[in-house]
């Protein structure tokens, strides 16, 4: 009879937790980014291919992520598509972003609309965002008054918010992308916060902006478009949540 080699709970609780810790890891980055490769996971986290994949492919197996084609601007070469992943809702809604008060947010709403009307609900939503704002105007006070300055510096009032946001310059403009909504359930009902908060984000960029995604209607990042001209064309530095 062969001899049983006995692993102990230990370590195997230790294994399990770092597994955890590792998912987290992969977790937080995928809301910062957006989306990623899994070749771009593994290398910022400091993970072999094998590694990585290992975690992605649990994470998909839990509905945690999913896959997208990756767009590319030059045509590809030979082999399969390179696939990028994102956080799935479910994958939003784990340990690092719990949406405990959906629920009872969404049924408030509800109430406001049906007893108030949809003027009682975007005066609400516009009341909801106010205190935020001036959170933001104060932390972009020494931006000055380019529009793209202002974005950048919002982006990092935002993060600092918790929203996971960055500021970009384009050919076609600007751009700030918010890879985390704290309400992308409830406003996935109620469209009014999103407008509500594009409205303040033009408040405080100081220029007419267009939201072209949400992530409360299933898009991975929400986009706000800044246009090109009221853009200074200097390039702008990336800030996002660590």
């Amino acid at each position: 009879m062969k001899n049983l080699v006995l692993i102990p709970t230990s370590v195997v609780a230790s294994a399990t937790a770092s597994d955890g810790r590792t998912r987290d890891r992969v977790a937080r980055l995928l809301l910062e980014r957006g989306a990623a490769t899994a070749a771009e996971l593994g290398a910022e986290l400091g993970l072999s291919p094998a590694a990585i994949r290992k975690h992605l492919d649990a994470m998909l197996a839990e509905d945690l992520v999913e896959t997208r084609e990756l767009r590319r601007d030059k045509p590809r070469g030979r082999g399969r598509p390179a696939k990028a992943f994102v956080l799935t809702a479910a994958g939003r809604d784990d340990r690092n972003n719990p949406h405990h008060y959906d629920g009872i947010a969404t049924a408030a709403l509800r109430w406001i609309a049906e007893q108030h009307g949809p003027e009682a609900l975007s005066a609400f939503a516009a009341a909801q965002v106010q205190a935020l704002e001036e959170r933001l105007q104060a932390a972009i006070l020494s931006a000055g008054s380019d529009p793209m300055a202002r974005a950048e510096a919002l982006a990092d009032a935002l993060t600092a918010e918790g929203y996971a946001a960055s500021a970009t310059t384009i050919a076609s403009g600007g751009q700030l992308c918010q890879h985390h909504c704290p309400v992308a359930h409830v406003a996935a009902e109620f469209p009014q916060l999103c407008d509500a908060e594009t409205e303040v984000i033009s408040r405080l960029v100081g220029t007419h902006v267009q939201r072209l995604a949400t992530i409360a209607h299933g898009d991975g990042v929400c986009t706000t478009h800044i246009p090109a001209s009221s853009c200074v064309t200097t390039a702008i530095t990336v800030r996002t949540d660590t």
